[in-house]
């Protein structure tokens, strides 16, 4: 459904997002990229109907507070994978994609990570619930936008596209507000920085 000017231009702004955070890869969140890569391609492979359109689960918010600028490579190598294991989504779409669930992720790393190495842990969920609910936000407009750019016939489509991931909004804050709760009660490394030894 994407024009060719689209989908080029996505790919290359996904591009050069890739090489920015490789080039800001943190290799101590390796083993957390691997687990939530492994989280999202699975949640990703289950829809749920929603009006004209189906929704998933996208957890681009928790990986943008857990893994920064490591989230862009981890969501990349997922889509990747469901390409050509399952042929979800397709190869021509993967810098779309990759592009509408990575920038989110990294402004919702940039915006609320700080504030929640800062808080307690009583009210970390309310800044998961918040990373949740923009990442989804933001994936949303930005697929809307994406359609609407391919041609004024799909302005429509964008408009009801965007009303389906007002209720993924709500499920995805309790997903991410309980998961950032109980990974800083039960393994608080996980997200806050490790501290550096004093020479």
């Amino acid at each position: 459904m994407l024009s060719a000017p689209v989908l080029i231009g996505a790919a290359t702004i996904t591009t050069a997002v890739l090489i920015m955070a490789t080039r800001r890869l943190d290799y101590d969140r390796i083993p957390q990229a691997a687990v939530l890569a492994a989280a999202f391609f699975v949640c990703s492979l289950v829809s749920v109907p929603v009006g004209p359109s189906s929704v998933h689960l996208m957890l681009n918010g928790l990986m943008g507070l857990v893994l920064g600028w490591s989230a862009v490579p981890a969501i990349l190598i997922a889509l990747l994978m469901q390409a050509v294991f399952f042929g979800y989504g397709g190869l021509l779409v993967l810098g779309s994609n990759t592009l509408n669930i990575a920038l989110p992720a990294l402004f919702v790393g940039a915006i609320l990570a700080p504030g929640l190495q800062r808080t307690q842990v009583n009210k970390s969920f309310i800044i998961g619930a918040l990373a949740g609910a923009c990442g989804v936000l933001l994936t949303g407009i930005l697929v809307s936008l994406s359609l609407a750019l391919s041609g004024p016939d799909y302005i429509p489509a964008a408009s009801v596209m965007l009303a389906t991931y007002l209720p993924l909004m709500v499920v995805e804050a309790a997903v991410t507000g309980f998961a950032i709760n109980f990974i800083l009660r039960v393994s608080p490394e996980l997200i806050l920085p490790l501290e550096k030894p004093v020479e």
